[in-house]
């Protein structure tokens, strides 16, 4: 069943059920590809001879106080805010929004200086939502936010 698409605003608040982070603030950024999760201490480390990545999330902003570890993952080299590439790791895992659990990429990046933990990025909001930079936190009231194809048309007249 395809999902209606929403209306999102520059902010909104997200479920990360896989990591049993809840309610955590996120910054919509139609100009950043991916999405990226704030995440400290993250390095390679060699578990019953595999590699896997480890890392912990922000526990000052409602974040489980324990590190993670997954055996999925894959590096990427991104043009960070300040327009330097670096190196970063990828995940995956389910992001719950507007009542819709969507799994999706993160890289895991050191955004300790942000205002938000999280930014979600194109890959994720291409087919699924329309930004509304005026609006934020729309997700409480995700009912009255649902648009159909008919009613993108009746706004284009306005």
């Amino acid at each position: 069943m395809k999902h209606p698409i929403e209306i999102i605003g520059a902010t909104d608040m997200v479920d990360l059920p896989e990591l049993g982070w809840f309610m955590v603030p996120v910054r919509v950024d139609s100009g950043a590809t991916t999405s990226s999760i704030h995440c400290s201490k993250v390095k390679l480390i060699t578990e019953d001879n595999e590699t896997v990545l480890r890392f912990y999330l922000d526990a000052r902003r409602g974040a489980p106080p324990q590190s993670f570890t997954v055996k999925n993952f894959k590096e990427t080299i991104v043009r960070n805010s300040s327009g330097k590439e670096e190196k970063r790791y990828v995940i995956k895992t389910s992001i719950k929004i507007f009542g819709r659990k969507i799994r999706t990429e993160f890289t895991l990046a050191n955004r300790k200086k942000m205002s938000y933990p999280i930014l979600l990025g194109r890959k994720l909001l291409k087919g699924r939502f329309i930004v509304d930079v005026a609006q934020k936190d729309l997700s409480v009231n995700r009912s009255k936010n649902k648009i159909s194809p008919e009613s993108l048309t009746d706004k284009a007249r306005l």
